[in-house]
């Protein structure tokens, strides 16, 4: 089947720094629609953030709680993103290689989170226990 010039257009390398962007946003409204666990992440994230500011963390401890939840955020965009891409090839049905790469990518996100909830712990656990306890 003969491609016509708009097609062709729509596959074509981007070339504009603008339109890159533009998609990229797209793609991060997309996952946000569409993933609770993406809304969950960042709920989350935005409450750590605010403990930080109310617990005055210094810059040490600002760049690996920074770090931990936005690799928690990256890889839910990179899981959901496998989890379309095996969709799309096994057109929504059910197949053993499938479940295996979105169980792995899965995985992924929790192993991230557990390594965020660590840092968490870390940072927060003594600065908790000294407000209680003096």
């Amino acid at each position: 089947m003969p491609m016509d010039l708009k097609d062709k257009k729509n596959i074509e390398k981007n070339k504009r720094f603008v339109n890159s962007v533009e998609f990229a946003l797209t793609g991060i409204r997309t996952v946000y629609r569409d993933e609770r666990n993406m809304r969950s992440h960042t709920i989350v994230g935005i409450l750590v953030v605010i403990a930080g500011f109310i617990f005055r963390l210094n810059r040490f401890e600002w760049l690996w709680i920074l770090l931990s939840v936005f690799l928690v955020i990256i890889m839910e965009i990179i899981n959901t993103a496998f989890e379309n891409v095996v969709d799309m090839v096994t057109n929504k049905h059910f197949h053993p290689l499938g479940k295996k790469i979105k169980d792995m990518a899965a995985g992924a996100v929790l192993i991230t989170s557990l390594f965020a909830m660590l840092i968490g712990a870390i940072i927060f656990l003594p600065k908790i226990i000294q407000l209680i306890f003096h």
